[in-house]
């Protein structure tokens, strides 16, 4: 799979992380043993610390039913934001997914999640997807107005998790077991997704790997 240059221009100064992103491309690839070429990204301002890569490792019950499921994160922290590019495989051909930054790694309770990215895998399987934004040690969310009904301070997302966006594609795989019937969730647009695929349960729930990221 031959992965296109991806352009982000903007004014100041500009940095290329092609060798990062090759390693990404070919660890996910890694499985099949397919080649990959290494995409050129490039980014605003000057970088403030190296590339934080890490592991997506599958959520419960998916090594029965994908047993090369995975994926890896590459953050690129600069000046004013985040690049994140997440790369996976092992999935099932043409399928689509969901990603979310999360409070906490695993179903049932996430706790605080946001929609970051859909991840399309092709005929191979394997897929990728590269976003801006802050996806390290000050991602957070609150609702400081004292007068709301719901109120919290600073709360902050650490960890991410994947979505199949069809509910049918796992239950078709026999992702869930023994149900009769496809699980639906919340994690899409529509929020009639299916279950979580990959997350970040390989770090703690307090610590997860946006909290090793810093600008």
């Amino acid at each position: 799979m031959k992965f296109s240059r991806i352009p982000l221009r903007f004014s100041r100064r500009v940095i290329t992380v092609a060798a990062s992103i090759g390693a990404v491309s070919a660890l996910a690839m890694g499985a099949a043993g397919a080649a990959t070429s290494s995409p050129e990204v490039t980014a605003s301002g000057s970088i403030t610390g190296a590339p934080f890569v890490f592991q997506l490792v599958p959520s419960p019950g998916i090594a029965s039913c994908l047993p090369h499921a995975g994926g890896t994160v590459a953050i690129f922290p600069h000046e004013q934001n985040d690049t994140m590019v997440v790369s996976v495989h092992g999935m099932p051909a043409n399928a689509e997914f969901d990603l979310f930054v999360t409070q906490t790694p695993t179903p049932p309770n996430v706790g605080l999640s946001w929609y970051q990215t859909d991840v399309n895998a092709g005929s191979t399987g394997s897929g990728m997807a590269t976003v801006q934004g802050i996806f390290d040690q000050e991602t957070f969310t609150a609702v400081p107005n004292p007068n709301a009904a719901l109120k919290f301070d600073a709360v902050h997302q650490f960890h991410l998790g994947l979505w199949f966006n069809d509910p049918q594609v796992p239950f078709n795989l026999h992702c869930e077991g023994t149900a009769t019937a496809p699980k639906v969730t919340i994690f899409n647009g529509e929020q009639h997704a299916g279950i979580q695929v990959l997350n970040t349960s390989n770090f703690p729930d307090n610590a997860g790997p946006l909290s090793h990221v810093h600008r």
